[in-house]
């Protein structure tokens, strides 16, 4: 019979196996690991990128999306690139890793937020959204949606270590993991557990003003850095659409130019721009699949012009 998770025991100032102090630390007096991470052994290659490189071979894509901004709707893309992914191919295989550890957002999003993670023979079960859709995060191991997660780097890095290593996701086509703003813990950690696993490449999310492009063009530079190809950049909430009047409005000016610009300037695929629907942003809080029940929204046919893209630029990896 299956059993709930457990949380990672993992000293909350764990100094890390790569530092001069592990297992000299005063954090580390009692932990099991101990002596294991005082000797030469633990100064080696982290053998949790061999273990993410064998769980996640049946996975064909695998995903980052990223972005330098916060509050560009990063959360809600993810969800809308994995809800479009998942409807527009019943055959196609679709999951979402939260790896957005103190701010996880897709369980609400995709519906699923009082759902438990349970842990059998063959590793952690994702939650099912639908017959081709499945979600992991932090989210379903908290007592309560409210509860603050606050951890420091390395607790941080055990709990993507085991989502990327111990989830068990079956044959996918997609894996789209969703990570917090900037460029630090998390983005380091997957990065590294991913780089031998055959990561697939990232979609950047902005916005179309000045500032979020500012960070973005960060996100950019630390994906080239690391060796991460970059899928393209997504603009989000490029314009709204009033849903009584028509009418156009643009909330964020591009006053230089947009993400348009900035990927002809920088030498990186644009995807495509999404509008600013409210009834999605209704949907998302809700939970709700706005794919099915709003078919004829303007940023669910772009969206799906955006998929498209995503789907070719995978593909072209392959051949």
């Amino acid at each position: 019979m299956a059993s709930t998770v457990e949380k990672p025991n993992i000293p909350e100032h764990c100094p890390g196996t790569e530092s001069a102090n592990a297992g000299k630390a005063s954090a580390c007096a009692g932990c099991p690991n101990q002596q294991i991470c005082a000797s030469d052994v633990a100064k080696g290659p982290d053998p949790g990128i061999q273990l993410v490189k064998e769980r996640l071979e049946q996975v064909r894509n695998k995903i980052l999306v990223l972005s330098g901004k916060g509050g560009v709707g990063k959360s809600t893309v993810t969800a809308m690139l994995s809800r479009s992914l998942a409807a527009t191919d019943k055959d196609r295989n679709v999951a979402v890793l939260d790896i957005d550890i103190c701010g996880p957002s897709q369980p609400r999003v995709l519906g699923v937020l009082n759902e438990q993670v349970h842990q059998s023979g063959s590793g952690w079960s994702p939650v099912f959204v639908d017959d081709n859709l499945s979600v992991m995060s932090i989210g379903f191991l908290l007592s309560s949606p409210d509860d603050a997660v606050i951890w420091r780097g390395p607790k941080k890095n055990g709990m993507i270590r085991q989502f990327l290593s111990e989830v068990d996701w079956g044959n996918l086509d997609y894996l789209l993991m969703d990570t917090p703003p900037g460029t630090s813990d998390e983005h380091l950690s997957a990065s590294t557990y991913l780089s031998q696993a055959g990561l697939t490449g990232a979609v950047i999310v902005t916005t179309p003003q000045e500032v979020a492009l500012l960070d973005v063009r960060k996100e950019i530079d630390f994906c080239r850095k690391v060796n991460i190809r970059i899928l393209g950049v997504v603009e989000n909430m490029s314009i709204f659409v009033c849903p009584c009047c028509k009418r156009l409005s643009e909330i964020f000016p591009a006053t230089t130019g947009g993400a348009k610009l900035m990927c002809e300037e920088l030498n990186v695929p644009f995807l495509g721009s999404l509008p600013l629907d409210p009834l999605i942003a209704r949907y998302c809080d809700e939970g709700k699949d706005f794919i099915s029940e709003l078919p004829n929204s303007p940023a669910v046919k772009s969206l799906n012009e955006i998929v498209k893209r995503v789907v070719a630029a995978c593909d072209s990896k392959e051949e």
